[in-house]
């Protein structure tokens, strides 16, 4: 039983299990572009951008958990080491296929007409096809979500890399160095490729678009990352006080021997 297993082992199922969740439900809400600024009750920036194209802070619904999804990559990384994280991505993009395959069978079931005539009218009281509008979201989700377990699994093996590489010349110190530096360039790869892969390839969105939105998440997610830097920190005292200072010393020690080289 869990209860009976050491310290080390129940910290690792519980981080586990929060970046499982997160990054399963950072991927079906990425289907949202959402507008910061309204959101906010502001007017949008329209910021004027080179060859005319207005620019504003449009982001896709995922950007708000996957800042959170790097923290935890990083703190995994620290106590157990870049091939636990590898094997806690390539375990979570497994999980999101399967969770992807199911959503898309479900789609497909023929609806039951109560079902159907209870939903017949939206909040204004327009006619409203909610499995149309059942279908059409979730199948909306697959081309981000295709781009977004690409982009997610460059970016984990670009993010624990770095980390490692950093924490090599800092050390044990300066927690927040490696985590925000290796979090601010692997998630340069991230944001543009999720959405090249989803809304170019797959989608109708121009290049400009692509850039545009990639751009924005992209600085959303840097200034995440400086703003978590607290709550990175905080994560590292209370698993320190959890394992005990000794133990979590020998945790970081051998999670960084066997850590070395890029890959």
């Amino acid at each position: 039983m869990i209860l009976n297993t050491s310290k080390k082992t129940r910290l690792f199922v519980v981080l586990g299990a929060i970046f499982f969740t997160n990054a399963i439900i950072a991927e079906f809400i990425g289907v949202k572009v959402f507008s910061l600024e309204k959101s906010m009750g502001i007017m949008p920036a329209e910021l004027l951008m080179p060859g005319g194209d207005r620019l504003s802070f449009n982001l896709t619904a995922g950007v708000i958990l996957w800042p959170v999804i790097f923290v935890l990559s990083d703190i995994i990384n620290e106590y157990f080491g870049k091939k636990a994280v590898r094997l806690l991505s390539f375990l979570a993009a497994g999980m999101i296929t399967y969770a992807l395959v199911m959503v898309y069978l479900a789609t497909l079931l023929a609806p039951a007409d109560f079902w159907l005539e209870v939903n017949a009218t939206d909040a204004q009281g327009e006619a409203f096809d909610i499995n149309y509008a059942f279908s059409t979201i979730f199948r909306q989700g697959m081309g981000i979500i295709a781009g977004s377990l690409t982009a997610f699994l460059l970016g984990q093996l670009f993010n624990v890399a770095i980390f490692q590489k950093i924490r090599a010349v800092t050390g044990e110190k300066n927690i927040w160095i490696r985590a925000t530096g290796s979090t601010i360039l692997s998630q340069l790869v991230d944001s543009f490729v999720v959405l090249f892969i989803a809304f170019y390839i797959f989608g109708d969105w121009s290049m400009s678009q692509i850039i545009s939105v990639a751009s924005i998440n992209y600085i959303y997610k840097v200034i995440a990352a400086f703003i978590l830097i607290p709550a990175l920190y905080m994560a590292h005292f209370l698993i320190d006080n959890y394992l005990g200072k000794t133990t979590a010393k020998e945790m970081t020690e051998e999670a960084a021997a066997k850590s070395q080289g890029f890959f």
